[in-house]
């Protein structure tokens, strides 16, 4: 089920609608990465560029790299990823929360019913 309250990009992240934005990686995503072993995620104060990449996040399949889905400041890190890393798999929309960045702007993201449109097999 894909939460209708987020923000998604067409890389598979999420975030939510506020000017503190909570990031992720979406449901689709870690299934298709497979378990995840590894995390390596911005540090605090960094300064994001939508589009670009500001993370890697390691599977027992690969290694992906994270895409900023906006621009701004990195406020806090999803501390409990660094023992429990699986916990993208278990809770991607919870839990497994990647960071958290002070917005500055975003650009077009999709809706739930485009980013469902975006992974259907018919697409």
């Amino acid at each position: 089920m894909i939460p209708l309250n987020l923000r998604y990009s067409r890389d598979h992240e999420w975030l939510t609608d506020d000017e503190i934005a909570t990031v992720g990686i979406t449901a689709f995503a870690a299934d298709a990465l497979g378990d995840v072993v590894f995390v390596d995620l911005p540090e605090v104060g960094a300064v994001t560029t939508a589009g670009e990449t500001c993370g890697e996040i390691e599977s027992t399949k690969s290694v992906s790299e994270v895409y900023a889905p906006a621009d701004g400041e990195i406020v806090e890190v999803n501390k409990a990823l660094a023992d429990d890393p699986g916990l993208i798999n278990s809770d991607p929309y919870g839990a497994g929360w990647l960071y958290r960045v002070r917005v500055t702007r975003t650009p077009e993201v999709l809706d739930a019913a485009a980013y469902a449109a975006l992974i259907s097999p018919e697409s």
